[in-house]
Formats: C-alpha cells, sequence, structure tokens
C-alpha cells in the first residue's frame, strides 16, 4: 500500500520511487544500474538531512498527525515484554479513546494509560480520534489508584488533539474528571513518567500528564490549543496557521527552552512513521533511564519535587 505524504515528503518520496524502480529493474532485467543507485541514493540522503533539519513548528505539527504515525498500542506491543489492558471506569463504560493496564518494559514492572487513535477511518471512529470522554478519564484514574495500590510506576503516553468537547461529555463531567486527575497524579506516591508522542492537545492531554518527568519525542507538540484553534480566536483567519503554530511554541525545542519539559526523545530520519520499531526503541531506552533515576527516591520527597517542578512553571522576571 502506498505510504501517506505531506506536501514537503514528496520530493523525498518521488526519488525513493525511482530507486525502487530501479531496483526492480535490475532484478527484473538483469541490467547494472548500481551506479545510478548510489548517486540518487545520495541525492536522497542529502534531501532528507536538509528537509527534516529545517522543519517549521507548522511541518512538526503535520508530522506529529501523520496518519501513519505509531498510535499509542503499536509502541506498547512493540516495546513492552508482557502487556495486559484493563477496560471500564466501574461507572459507565469503556471509553475506546483511552487505553492502559499492566506492562513490563525490560525488567520493571509497570502500569500504563495512553490515548488511542485509530489506524484507519473507521477505528479513527470507535476511537474518536482519541478524544476521551469522562469515563475514558476516570479509566485512567482508575490505573493510576492501581499504579498506587502495587508501587508500581505509572507511564503515561500521551497523543490527543484534546478531550471531548460534546455536550454529552459535559453532561457526564468531563472537566471533573480531568480535574480529579490532576489531583491524584499530583499526590501520587509512585513515580510518573510522561511522554507525548504525537498530539499533546490543551486539557485532554493534561488529563493524563502531570508527572515527575515530562518527555516529548522530536516531532511532537504540546499546547494548550491546536494553531488553528488560535489561529480562529487570534485573527478569524485559517490562512494563519503557521503563524499560529510559530507563535505557540509548541515544539520540543521551544518546550525544552522554557523550561515546561524535560528531554527529547529522537525519532528516526524523516520521522517515526518511517520506522516504528526504531522509535518505539527510543521511547523504550528514554523509559528505563528515567525511570531508573527516579525509583529509588522516597515517595515523600517524589510528590515535593513534583510540586516545587510545577510551581517553577509560569514564573517570569519584569524588566
Amino acid at each position: 500500500m502506498e505510504r501517506y505524504s505531506l506536501d514537503f515528503e514528496k520530493p523525498i518520496r518521488e526519488l525513493e520511487r525511482k530507486i525502487e524502480e530501479l531496483e526492480g529493474l535490475a532484478r527484473k532485467e538483469g541490467i547494472d544500474f548500481e551506479e545510478e543507485i548510489r548517486r540518487l541514493q545520495s541525492r536522497l540522503t542529502k534531501l532528507q538531512d536538509d528537509t527534516f533539519t529545517h522543519l517549521t513548528p507548522w511541518q512538526r505539527v503535520q508530522l506529529a498527525r501523520h496518519p501513519n504515525r505509531p498510535k499509542c498500542l503499536t509502541l506498547a506491543k512493540l516495546m513492552f515484554e508482557e502487556l495486559l489492558l484493563l477496560h471500564g471506569d466501574r461507572l459507565y463504560s469503556d471509553d475506546q479513546a483511552i487505553v492502559g493496564g499492566l506492562a513490563r518494559v525490560g525488567e520493571r514492572k509497570i502500569v500504563f494509560v495512553g490515548h488511542q487513535k485509530g489506524e484507519s477511518v473507521k477505528e479513527n471512529l470507535f476511537r474518536n480520534f482519541g478524544m476521551a470522554h469522562p469515563e475514558g478519564y476516570r479509566k485512567a484514574h482508575r490505573l493510576m489508584k492501581l499504579a498506587e495500590k502495587f508501587h508500581k510506576p505509572l507511564l503515561s503516553l500521551i497523543d490527543t488533539p484534546g478531550a471531548y468537547p460534546g455536550i454529552e461529555a459535559e453532561e457526564r463531567g468531563q472537566a471533573q474528571a480531568i480535574a480529579a486527575n490532576l489531583e491524584t497524579m499530583s499526590e501520587l506516591r509512585v513515580p510518573i513518567l510522561v511522554i507525548i508522542v504525537g498530539e499533546g492537545g490543551s486539557g485532554g492531554a493534561l488529563g493524563i500528564g502531570l508527572g515527575d518527568r515530562i518527555l516529548l519525542l522530536e516531532n511532537a507538540i504540546y499546547s494548550v490549543i491546536s494553531p488553528e484553534g488560535c489561529a480562529a480566536i487570534l485573527w478569524r483567519d485559517q490562512d494563519r496557521v503557521e503563524e499560529a503554530a510559530q507563535t505557540l511554541k509548541l515544539t520540543a525545542r521551544d518546550l525544552l527552552e522554557a523550561g515546561l519539559i524535560d528531554g527529547i526523545i529522537p525519532e528516526p530520519g524523516g520521522g517515526a512513521h518511517r520506522d516504528p520499531e526504531k522509535t518505539a526503541a527510543n521511547i523504550k531506552e528514554a523509559i528505563i533511564k528515567n525511570l531508573d533515576e527516579l525509583k529509588d527516591i522516597p515517595s515523600e520527597e517524589l510528590t515535593k519535587m513534583r510540586y516545587e517542578k510545577y510551581r517553577r512553571i509560569g514564573k517570569f522576571k519584569k524588566g
């Protein structure tokens, strides 16, 4: 099946097609195209480096939303040696936009929770495009308390444009469910590692996103509002989404410079969608490293450090 290509990826994909055609012709006809293939591969490497070294914030937004970007469960199955999914909030239903359960990464037993988008239009409708209802956040809350009960670290994988804003979600207590999770995570007596693997949108991300360490994949984004929403509110002009993306400072590098996140996880050349296995390996390495650093901190000190971490956010100097 032909891979989906963003506009700025199309020149790269064209070169890849030419290389694939020559390699196929060489196998079929026995003609030596080795020199031509080598020359095209050299051009491809340079084009990839030039393109992905100078991405604009809007292009990173597009990569964070790429249809082929590996989703939470795909990454979980690649990273975890064992995985047992748990379901339901024990109150209303089993929200398919939030997944989670018990897992083992290396020799470490953990509880994990994450947003799940779909791999197709049909599955996206089933998963509500990764936008959780209150029952999704209450499912996450149940998993948080489970982590504390069994003294296991909590891993949160975030990939959502935001919490579902529909009337039925508000009727069932969307804001209250997110607020309850924030309160619980602030006091949870086990390490919390948060990794934004795609979109980190507004309260939908915060609902499972308060942690001791917050990491972003290289092309992931984290923002109070989408560029489209920002452009609509500030300028009432959807043609200014690129300007909005620039202004919001939503890229991993911007967020690290502002002190809002603790680290950046590198992606394979061309983005996570080009090599999900390598992406998962990079995330797994970061999980093991950060959990090793957090595991021996006493729970009282851990919650105190977490409190101080969030109190530091938003400080500014006059003048």
